[in-house]
């Protein structure tokens, strides 16, 4: 089953594209910059910006993107990045991927808010052409940034709507930024028809997710695991057909919950609620989309079965018009029949 597994059409909804750079490349490019790094090979490199042992918390977490950060100050460097995570992405047989990333945080030396979001969609492009691979980019406000900031995201990236981006996000440290702090921007991106996604319940914070969906539009909610413990947030997902970009693997890291015993997904399935499977990080998570449904099945038995209507969930909750989800829906049909599944 696992081999078939590899091989299946697989949808990804929730991949930062600077905690998925490849370590390769990710190396090569600081030291062209001429960036002194503390280790004597690319395999020393990769434990710091992996999560490769314990992490305690998602604030420890975080500070595995210090190095990503340095790379996505050029342009060249960020449309190869976004080729190679698209090259890395068709190889396992994922068929559509929205790529979220925040354009502030690449204009720390001199980009442009414009060539920064040109140069993803250009590697988006090239993938497309020699891959054959869907996607659709994502802007990220940063919950730590000023309510202006997040204000000129939205009103920037309106020209690209329709020609590559499709939502808004926001995301960073939820502990200390509500989402109340950029209600402003995300009304702005809701009239402007912005597809709105936003990180929330991530860290215990379960107010955070109705906040989200009644003050900033969310339509689907990143992560989303404090839901759990309150029933009425619970039924306000299921009834406005709320979907959850359940990310695994980075859960468990960032300490999202204690145990996979605690992971709520099973109960969120049970209940109703649309869930989505997401890597989140390929790289600082160390994980793929085969590691993350390899993961269910391994600590919650998953069936194949489980994994295909994961699968479907996430066709139904991309940001596409819904004759490109039914091509997407005949394309993993056609697939799936090989193997009689």
């Amino acid at each position: 089953m696992k081999e078939i597994l590899k091989k299946i059409p697989k949808i990804e909804l929730h991949c930062h594209l600077d905690g998925s750079i490849r370590p390769e490349t990710m190396y090569e490019l600081l030291l062209k910059e001429g960036e002194k790094l503390e280790v004597k090979d690319i395999k020393e490199f990769e434990k710091l910006v992996s999560v490769r042992e314990e992490c305690d918390s998602l604030k420890e977490y975080l500070k595995k993107f210090s190095y990503p950060l340095k790379v996505v100050q050029r342009g060249e460097n960020i449309e190869r990045i976004t080729y190679e995570l698209l090259e890395d992405l068709s190889k396992q047989n994922v068929k559509y991927v929205e790529i979220r990333f925040a354009p502030f945080l690449s204009m720390e030396k001199g980009l442009s808010f414009d060539e920064v979001v040109s140069s993803v969609l250009k590697g988006m492009d090239r993938a497309k052409e020699e891959f054959n691979i869907l996607s659709n980019a994502i802007l990220i406000c940063m919950r730590y940034d000023s309510g202006e900031n997040s204000l000129k995201v939205v009103e920037y990236g309106e020209k690209y709507l329709g020609k590559g981006v499709v939502a808004v996000d926001l995301a960073g440290n939820e502990h200390d930024f509500p989402p109340e702090i950029h209600k402003e921007a995300f009304q702005l991106a809701y009239e402007k028809g912005y597809n709105i996604t936003i990180h929330a319940g991530e860290t215990g914070i379960v107010e955070n997710i109705p906040k989200s969906v009644e003050l900033l539009h969310a339509k689907r909610i990143g992560h989303g695991i404090a839901a759990i413990k309150d029933p009425k947030v619970m039924e306000l997902l299921k009834e406005k057909n709320i979907f959850l970009e359940m990310c695994p693997i980075s859960n468990l890291q960032t300490k999202s919950v204690d145990s996979i015993e605690d992971y709520p997904i099973r109960t969120y399935l049970e209940e109703g609620i649309g869930v989505t499977i997401n890597t989140d990080n390929t790289t600082v998570s160390n994980t793929t989309l085969d590691k993350e449904y390899e993961f269910l099945m391994d600590n919650l038995g998953f069936s194949i079965e489980d994994i295909i209507k994961l699968i479907d969930n996430s066709v139904e909750a991309a940001f596409l018009p819904q004759s490109e989800k039914e091509y997407l829906r005949k394309i993993i049909k056609e697939e799936l029949s090989i193997y009689k599944l």
